[in-house]
Order: C-alpha cells, then sequence, then structure tokens
C-alpha cells in the first residue's frame, strides 16, 4: 500500500501564516480511496464503503489543521449546498468548477500537514471516519435508498456504534491516552453521567454537534 502523500509545497505553506491556510484538489486521493478502499479487488477493502464506489466525492488538501471548539481538525466531509444566490453562488459554483470540472456532491478535505507526517495507520484511520460520515439513505422499513439513475441515495451522517467497531477492527483503538482507547476502558466500567466525544479530530462531528 503506497498511500498519497500531499505536495511538499502545500505542507511548507502551512509553516507560513501570512499565507493562511490554502486548499487545493487531491484527485490522488479520491483514485486510490476508489482503487485500494472501495473496490472489492483492493488491497485495503471495506465493505462498509461498498455504497462509495461511484459516488459523486472530490478530496481537497488544507495546508493546515484549524482549530474549532478547542480541538484540532485534521479532516471534514461535508455535503455541498450553496446558501445563497446570485453573483454570490455563481462565485462559489465558479471555484468549484476551477478546482474540479463540476460541483461534487461532497467534498472531503485533510490537512496536509498533519498528513504528510502521520503514519500509515493513522492516515487510514482519518479517511476512512470521513467516509462513515458519507452514509447511503434508508426507506422506513431500512431498505437501502436509490436514486432515478439507480446508484445509491447519499446523506451526510453523525456516526453510530457500527463505525467505531470497524475502524476498531481495522485499526485498533490508536494512541493509548486517545479517545478510542479511552472509550474501550470505558465500556469495561460502570457508566457515568458525562459523555465523551470519540471524534475530536473530525470537523463535520465536531459541527454536527455544536
Amino acid at each position: 500500500m503506497n498511500r498519497p502523500y500531499p505536495p511538499t509545497a502545500l505542507a511548507e505553506l502551512s509553516e507560513l501564516s501570512s499565507f493562511g491556510i490554502r486548499l487545493a484538489p487531491a484527485p490522488e486521493v479520491w483514485e486510490w480511496l476508489q482503487t485500494e478502499i472501495l473496490a472489492d479487488t483492493g488491497s485495503i477493502h471495506n465493505e462498509d464503503h461498498a455504497h462509495l464506489l461511484d459516488a459523486d466525492i472530490r478530496v481537497m488538501w488544507a495546508s493546515s489543521s484549524f482549530n474549532k471548539q478547542g480541538r484540532t481538525v485534521l479532516g471534514q466531509a461535508e455535503q455541498v449546498a450553496f446558501r445563497a444566490g446570485g453573483w454570490q453562488k455563481a462565485r462559489m459554483e465558479q471555484q468549484m468548477r476551477d478546482w474540479f470540472g463540476d460541483v461534487p456532491s461532497f467534498i472531503i478535505t485533510l490537512a496536509a500537514d498533519y498528513c504528510a507526517e502521520c503514519s500509515d495507520v493513522d492516515f487510514l484511520r482519518l479517511v476512512e471516519h470521513e467516509l462513515f460520515h458519507i452514509a447511503q439513505a434508508t426507506d422506513q422499513y431500512g431498505a437501502p435508498k436509490f436514486t432515478q439513475e439507480g446508484l445509491p441515495k447519499l446523506y451526510l451522517r453523525g456516526h453510530d456504534v457500527s463505525e467505531f467497531v470497524s475502524v476498531v477492527e481495522r485499526y485498533g483503538v490508536g494512541h493509548p491516552d486517545g479517545d478510542l482507547a479511552r472509550m474501550v476502558e470505558a465500556a469495561k466500567k460502570s457508566p457515568s453521567v458525562s459523555h465523551a466525544s470519540i471524534a475530536s479530530a473530525c470537523g463535520t462531528c465536531l459541527m454536527r454537534s455544536a
């Protein structure tokens, strides 16, 4: 498995505060995810993401992480939506087309400074966490929904316990002082009143819990 790395120049920009955070399309990451994780022939295939194989998703590098609610955000999945009209909407759509050639349904953004230095396992844990945010909708009976074109109907979701089970099974609990490890230890004890977040580095999770 040879994972994609962010461009060196972009990662270096994170050290130059005068530039602010810079963004760049990462088509190589999406191609790698499709080949290695989504496709059933992939070296690290995960069938939990099978509904995303032909999904309208794009990936971006951000030159650095950012802080939100006192946490450092390393990755974020979002459903593309323009809450504006007129020239504002036109400007946003033009930026999408300049980056990707069209306006995608979903974007996953990854912190280049982190991804340039983290281990393979930590990189996989991050990207799979973001993939789990994009789920296939179901009807009232739990059956999967599809679009008129026959593709899975997708939406942006929070997480249930199945996501964390899958991540732990594939990559372990991570750092012994991390939130996943703490969750496993907490599960062995009597429950307490407080609730601990186990997605502290995901901007999507922080946004949905705000």
